[in-house]
């Protein structure tokens, strides 16, 4: 099983290194205040180990787990749904079903965000080039004229 996979099963990986909070933080590319934001908001489906001085420690499992959180919010999913993915990961098998329909839905917003900027992309594109040729000519804007003034 890859470390992703490891991470989306929510199982630690042989091996695993520990690493202090300054380390994970550098490693997942988040803020310390970042991590321990995560830990307190409940986005991590085990607790966060302590080493015998209570200091946390990160695992290679962590800061998997912490990259899908991080695509995961980074892609608009709300906290409280990545909250429950975790929860779900965290009870272990038998709800796959209700981890996959979340996943799911979040997967069918993102292809509609995505179709909606493709749209948004497609009128700046034409845009852009009108401005290009119109610049490239020395003549004025194509498209829109203030009111009371003729191109």
């Amino acid at each position: 099983m890859t470390q992703s996979a490891a991470a989306a099963a929510g199982t630690a990986g042989p091996g695993d290194v520990r690493l202090t909070i300054g380390q994970a933080a550098e490693r997942s590319g988040l803020s310390v205040h970042a991590l321990r934001f995560y830990e307190r908001e409940g986005l991590f489906p085990s607790p966060v180990q302590r080493d015998a001085g209570g200091r946390r420690v990160y695992s290679d499992w962590d800061i998997e787990w912490l990259e899908l959180c991080t695509r995961l919010r980074g892609s608009g999913m709300p906290l409280p749904a990545i909250r429950r993915y975790a929860t779900l990961v965290a009870a272990g098998t038998g709800n796959e079903a209700e981890r996959l329909g979340l996943l799911r839905r979040h997967q069918a917003e993102i292809t509609s965000q995505i179709a909606d900027l493709s749209g948004c992309l497609e009128i700046i594109s034409f845009k852009v080039k009108l401005y290009e040729e119109r610049m490239a000519a020395g003549g004025p804007d194509p498209i829109w004229v203030p009111p009371g003034q003729t191109s």
